[in-house]
């Protein structure tokens, strides 16, 4: 390992460390605003979660923070139809958004599209957004949907992470396709972050380095 590697691979534990204390402290919710006008103060750096539906997003948030229900799971697909919002740290340092899942969700195609118009004015206007870390389920991989997703990002100028999550759900062989598919769906983009991260909520593989890009982007 070179000098350089060396001081690389010690950030990288640094960070690690600082995001696991921080996630150990204060995680609480505080609001869902089901439209802009009830959004909080933009005074902190926020990271945005977003995903099919079922793509297993309030699992990873559960994961992330270290709390078994901070984040409502549940088998009904498009149960989050608000911008749910999540302060961590005492002093808070950054928020979480857990942001409205899209696709297959059992809704009228009316509140479907308030949904689609509420993420995309969110993702356009909020200055304080930092990253959104898009949620991609590693049994499907990147969908249809998934990149009109990556398009509404793109378009917005807002960066973005891919994350594969349920990587425990499939064999490793499949999982190592998945992931240079993923990659390559990621390199396409414009807005989007060209490494990705593979994450099993249940078997908490991956959750470590999560903890770490989160914090990291949020200080930016």
């Amino acid at each position: 390992m070179t000098p350089k590697e060396a001081q690389s691979a010690e950030r990288h534990a640094e960070m690690i460390e600082q995001a696991r204390l921080l996630f150990a402290g204060r995680v609480e919710f505080i609001k869902s605003a089901p439209a802009l006008k009830f959004l909080p103060d933009p005074d902190v750096p926020e990271i945005a979660f977003a995903g099919r539906s079922n793509v297993g997003k309030s699992s990873l948030l559960n994961a992330l923070t270290g709390r078994k229900s901070i984040a409502r799971t549940s088998v009904t697909p498009g149960r989050t139809q608000e911008l749910n919002y999540f302060e961590v740290g005492d002093p808070t340092r950054l928020r979480l958004v857990d942001m409205p899942g899209y696709g297959f969700a059992k809704a009228p195609p009316k509140v479907t599209e308030i949904w689609r118009r509420l993420v995309r004015d969110f993702l356009r206007g909020r200055v304080v957004l930092k990253r959104t870390l898009l949620l991609i389920d590693s049994r499907h991989g990147v969908k249809p949907v998934d990149e009109d997703m990556m398009q509404m990002l793109d378009e917005a100028g807002v960066g973005y992470r891919l994350v594969l999550t349920k990587a425990d759900k499939i064999k490793a062989s499949e999982l190592e396709q998945v992931t240079i598919e993923t990659i390559a769906a990621a390199r396409k983009r414009t807005a989007a972050y060209p490494e990705i991260l593979v994450t099993s909520s249940e078997k908490k593989m991956g959750i470590e380095e999560l903890r770490a890009a989160v914090l990291q982007d949020a200080l930016g």
